[in-house]
């Protein structure tokens, strides 16, 4: 077949979850004799938003990289420039499916330009994008002023107070207008995404969790709904070599940013007792990691001196350069997540995990089979259950050792098998 693989970037130039997942299955759908192209974007200011650039994937050049520029419009659901220049390309390639992993920062109604030339469309959820604006149920703006509070489901007018007040004009006197405008945004925006939600044939979630919640909460028409966990190329977790002249290390992968809840994962650190060492990989987002540092500094005694800020690493490197250097890793994310792919990574590598008791998280990590988890957001009970594997590496080493839970030997989902099981979804939606 020909495909074409929309996503809102792609490694290395954006390297988080979907994106990794991204990668890892067109080089699975080439490695299967597929022709996969790859509709992308990128930000360059000294570009006029639409200009298109021709790459290659650097470690496959047979997957072709269409990359759309998009550096002044990226907050922007629906972009014109962008729907047309994935028209030209539709129109070019004549391809048999389209396959969507995000449409932030791209456009929603490109799904429109599929349909008006019949092509099939199925479409991975990552995360709840659709049903909220901004993708992750958590508030900017709580009426206590809690900081990335959660939020418990879509209202306009809800969305308009919590979240895009940060467009308001400050004026008390011009509030109740700036409220209206915001609300009616939103109330439009959703109305369009449940027109954009009509045109795809099939939706994909890589958890039980995310599906059965666009169901119930959204309407997702559960005929055209269906779980199917990622897939890895395992091969990337061999070769973990451990040093044992280290003391423990808890490690940290993933954007530094406020809902990945590195905070709590630094503060909870502060709080143990003994002699450990936290490891935090990730690319340096200027202000934020420069903020994340501060609170790190402001640990009790040598605490800050036990954190190590790694550099960015290629996924494909994952078991030699992060998980040879940690004894156990932690998602700490303040939002539920869905099936982050580290769980499942370190899993593969035998190596324990601590998260939330929540969402996909809780979903992958059962307590104390194959991890530890603890209560969402709560700090106190996060540096609890790092503490317990501080003063028993032993259960740490076994809780390793049981990896997936889905799985009779541990072993998480393999890349083949996920390619034959995506082709067998493309089939369905094509015949």
């Amino acid at each position: 077949m020909k495909i074409v693989k929309v996503i809102h970037g792609y490694p290395m130039l954006y390297n988080a979850g979907s994106e990794v997942y991204s990668q890892t299955i067109c080089h699975g759908l080439a490695k299967r004799g597929h022709e996969v192209h790859v509709f992308t974007r990128e930000e360059d200011s000294f570009q006029p938003d639409g200009a298109m650039r021709i790459s290659h994937d650097a470690d496959v050049p047979d997957i072709t990289l269409h990359l759309v520029n998009n550096s002044r419009m990226r907050d922007r659901y629906r972009l014109d420039i962008v729907d047309q220049r994935f028209a030209e390309l539709l129109d070019q390639l004549q391809p048999d499916l389209v396959h969507i992993g995000h449409l932030n920062h791209l456009s929603t109604s490109l799904v429109f330009e599929a349909k008006k030339r019949h092509i099939p469309i199925v479409y991975t959820l990552h995360d709840y994008w659709l049903m909220c604006p901004r993708g992750q149920f958590m508030q900017m703006h709580s009426a206590d002023d809690n900081l990335w509070a959660a939020c418990d489901g879509q209202e306009d007018k809800k969305c308009a107070t919590q979240c895009y007040a940060r467009y308001f004009s400050g004026s008390e006197q011009e509030k109740a207008e700036d409220l209206a405008y915001w609300e009616n945004w939103v109330k439009r925006r959703m109305a369009h995404v449940r027109d954009v939600v009509e045109q795809v044939d099939l939706f994909i979630s890589p958890a039980n969790y995310l599906k059965q919640r666009y169901e119930q909460d959204f309407g997702l028409p559960k005929e055209k709904s269906i779980y199917l966990d990622y897939g890895f190329d395992r091969t990337r977790m061999i070769g973990r070599v451990r040093r044992s002249d280290e003391p423990f290390t808890f490690g940290y992968i993933g954007t530094h940013i406020p809902a990945k809840g590195i905070h709590q994962l630094i503060e909870g650190f502060g709080m143990l007792k003994g002699e450990a060492k936290l490891r935090i990989w990730g690319r340096d987002r200027g202000q934020d990691s420069r903020a994340l540092r501060a609170i790190a500094s402001s640990l009790p005694g040598n605490k800050a001196n036990a954190i190590e800020w790694m550099p960015e690493y290629k996924n494909q490197s994952i078991a030699v350069d992060v998980f040879s250097n940690t004894d156990a890793i932690v998602v700490p994310s303040v939002w539920v997540e869905n099936s982050p792919l580290v769980i499942h990574e370190a899993q593969q590598a035998k190596v324990p995990v601590i998260t939330a008791d929540v969402g996909g998280m809780g979903e992958y990590v059962h307590h104390e089979v194959n991890g530890l988890t603890y209560q969402h957001r709560n700090t106190a009970d996060l540096a609890k259950q790092m503490q317990r594997l501080l003063d028993d590496p032993a259960l740490a080493s076994q809780l390793g050792l049981r990896g997936y839970p889905f799985s009779d030997d541990g072993q998480i989902p393999d890349i083949d098998q996920h390619i034959l099981d995506l082709e067998a979804c493309y089939a369905r939606v094509i015949g």
